[in-house]
């Protein structure tokens, strides 16, 4: 009897760039799961194309169709529950869910974030990391939990500020990072070595103390 694949459901609101890494990935047999489902609250999603081009099911559940966010969530919750995803990764999905979605799936849901959290939550992380001063910047995957970008930290990617460094060359190299951190936490995840246990991240059967780095030049 064949063990069932691990089930990954991916929501997204834009290009899909960290889709397409997690796409990859899955392809390879770097990660061991299927994406059994794309979900966009915008119709115009370009990861929706992706998606479909790789013939994997995308669906919209559009925002702009519900009068309040607890109407929106309570929907994407429903589509949530019938797919019985093992793993809900949020790439891009520029919506903050409310509380009774994100403690539904709770220890379910990832995100990924451009700081080295905890500095930076919130938005325009490259220019606030720039105008401090920082000689290091980059991004992390993180349990979703009700406060925003406040959830349990799994791994990191740290890249380093050169003096030329404006917003946007800075947000080019931290995403090449992300496409690579995004997929091994996805793939840890899916052979079981990471999970969530009383708040707390586990890896290889032992809590954790600090997250993980990778770096381009990690083996993984």
């Amino acid at each position: 009897m064949s063990v069932p694949a691990f089930r990954i459901a991916v929501l997204i609101s834009g290009s899909g760039s960290n889709l397409q890494a997690i796409m990859d990935a899955t392809a390879t047999g770097s990660i061991s799961g299927e994406i059994e489902q794309v979900l966009s609250n915008r119709p115009d999603a370009g990861g929706l194309k992706r998606a479909r081009q790789a013939g994997i099911p995308a669906e919209v559940i559009d925002h702009r169709h519900f009068d309040t966010r607890e109407a929106y969530d309570e929907a994407l919750g429903q589509r949530l529950t019938a797919l019985r995803p093992d793993l809900i990764v949020l790439a891009g999905f520029m919506r903050i869910l409310t509380d009774p979605l994100v403690r539904t799936f709770a220890g379910q849901m990832i995100n990924i974030h451009p700081s080295l959290l905890p500095a930076y939550r919130g938005l325009h992380t490259h220019a606030r990391a720039l105008a401090a001063g920082e000689r290091q910047h980059g991004c992390s995957v993180h349990y979703v939990i009700p406060e925003l970008d406040a959830g349990p930290v799994i791994a990191q990617a740290p890249v380093t500020i050169k003096p030329d460094d404006t917003p946007a060359s800075l947000q080019t190299r931290v995403q090449a990072m992300e496409h690579t951190l995004y997929p091994q936490v996805v793939s840890w995840i899916a052979d079981g070595r990471v999970s969530l246990h009383d708040d707390q991240v586990w890896m290889d059967g032992q809590p954790i103390s600090r997250p993980p780095r990778i770096t381009a030049e990690t083996e993984h």
